[in-house]
């Protein structure tokens, strides 16, 4: 008798370890919508409520959170400084003054991740400007590599494991091109989706950066001249081969369709990837050609951060069971305001 309570107490310890079990298990996702919604002299416009908002995502309307406080940012600070940026790093080290009010904000908090052919985090997260424009001042130019994708990864997975109460931003300061990374623009952008990321980018000119570099040492071609490509009907000559040799540059941003990213069975080159992140995390891209026009820009997207509305939501059971890319659709009931958020994420499908 007693053998046959002792196992039925272990069975049902048992029993009841597996129902705990399987209860822990249940999660659910919380997608975040950072949204900024101007007029059309281009204006913040405040004061929105949550009521004001319509979201949809893959078409269904969801039920909506609208964070009313300020949100702190946690902010990692992404910057390019191959061989080619040489003449422009005086400039870009000013940002540290520029983006103050956000690093010493409520709890805000930053840090530096530099990169040519290595990815180098040169300060960790800190809400010390002093520290903050200290790292800046110690960047040096280095190889003709810019491995772009494995910085934002790495900026990426340094957001991943702060507080989820902050917004997650990446600030990259590059060159709209790069080459020598490792990882794929695919994913580097899968972590920013899965982390609630949002990039946003300030294009150093690639033709100014050319233009300013110190000349490289010559070296000479590996491949012989009667060995190079040349178009159909081009004779191959030293004349054909130096006008070839001067066509550098890109044939034009043509930007794919994001599920490519994700369902090619091989590499997709991306002319701009700098497009890419901004573009599905509901960033925006700037420009710059000089000191006022940097400031004018990290001015901007200061302004942005700091007027945007975190709109956030639980997918319903509904929208769960459809894997892959949601599309997210925001809405305002305010005549002639324009909206930017992000355009959608990356899901797996819920099982029934």
């Amino acid at each position: 008798m007693i053998n046959k309570l002792l196992l039925f107490a272990i069975f049902l310890s048992i029993a009841t370890a597996q129902q705990v079990d399987t209860v822990l298990r249940v999660t659910t996702r919380t997608v975040v919508a950072p949204t900024a919604v101007k007029d059309r002299d281009g204006n913040a416009i405040e004061g929105l409520d949550v009521k004001d908002f319509i979201l949809r995502d893959n078409g269904k309307v969801q039920d909506l959170k609208l964070d009313q406080s300020y949100v702190p940012v946690s902010l990692v600070l992404v910057v390019q400084r191959s061989a080619s940026t040489e003449k422009v790093l005086p400039t870009v080290m000013k940002i540290g003054s520029m983006l103050e009010p956000l690093i010493i904000g409520e709890r805000g908090e930053a840090a530096i991740v530099t990169f040519d052919h290595r990815i180098e985090t040169i300060q960790d997260f800190t809400n010390d400007t002093d520290k903050f424009k200290q790292a800046l001042a110690k960047m040096r130019p280095g190889s003709q590599t810019r491995a772009m994708s494995d910085a934002v990864l790495q900026a990426a997975r340094m957001l991943k494991k702060r507080t989820p109460d902050h917004r997650r931003v990446i600030v990259l300061v590059s060159e709209t091109q790069e080459s020598g990374s490792v990882a794929r623009v695919k994913d580097a952008l899968l972590e920013v989706e899965l982390n609630n990321i949002i990039v946003y980018s300030i294009n150093m000119s690639r033709i100014m950066n050319k233009l300013m570099a110190s000349p490289e040492y010559p070296r000479p071609n590996p491949i012989p001249p009667s060995a190079r490509p040349m178009p159909a009907g081009m004779a191959n000559t030293p004349t054909t081969q130096a006008q070839m040799s001067a066509l550098g540059g890109t044939m034009g941003n043509v930007m794919p369709i994001f599920k490519e990213l994700f369902t090619a069975t091989k590499a997709i080159f991306i002319s701009n990837p700098q497009e890419v992140y901004t573009k599905y995390t509901g960033g925006s891209e700037y420009s710059f050609l000089n000191l006022n026009g940097f400031e004018s820009a990290v001015q901007k997207l200061s302004d942005e951060l700091q007027h945007q509305y975190i709109l956030s939501y639980s997918p319903s059971k509904a929208v769960q069971l459809d894997g892959g890319w949601h599309t997210i659709e925001v809405e305002v009931r305010r005549s002639g305001a324009e909206v930017k958020s992000r355009s959608g994420y990356w899901l797996a499908a819920t099982p029934n």
